[in-house]
């Protein structure tokens, strides 16, 4: 009973919270943004309503475009990792196959995560899979 009350206070205080909110859950940060994004341990997540092959070539092309260096690349079949060095930020794409035309993307940047960092990336991402 006391974790169905706990439950029904945390959904009443994401409601309140309005479109930005974050919590701690167990050591974990976990938050919402414009309920698009889903930021979570300082990684901005966010899913793309795109096959994982042109989500990867929007990855690839962001970061070429954002002037990056020692680009690192590991694709496979489901996912891929982009590493990078962006204005002088370590910077990390994942790429995850969700569904036939589904694909997460997860942006890390700098030591800890910088959430406006990661957003400039996934603004560029999206621009790029829109111009594709």
């Amino acid at each position: 009973m006391t974790n169905k009350i706990l439950f029904l206070f945390f959904l009443i205080l994401l409601l309140l919270a309005g479109c930005n909110a974050a919590i701690n859950m167990n050591g974990k940060i976990v938050g919402v943004n414009s309920g698009r994004f889903l930021y979570q341990d300082g990684n901005l997540i966010s899913d793309y309503k795109a096959d994982i092959d042109l989500v990867w070539k929007a990855c690839e092309k962001s970061v070429t475009e954002l002037k990056a260096t020692d680009i690192q690349k590991e694709r496979k079949i489901s996912s891929g990792i982009i590493k990078a060095v962006i204005q002088e930020e370590k910077v990390t794409i994942k790429v995850e196959y969700l569904d036939r035309e589904l694909t997460s993307v997860s942006v890390f940047v700098g030591m800890v995560g910088n959430n406006m960092a990661s957003h400039l990336i996934h603004d560029k991402i999206i621009g790029n899979l829109v111009n594709h």
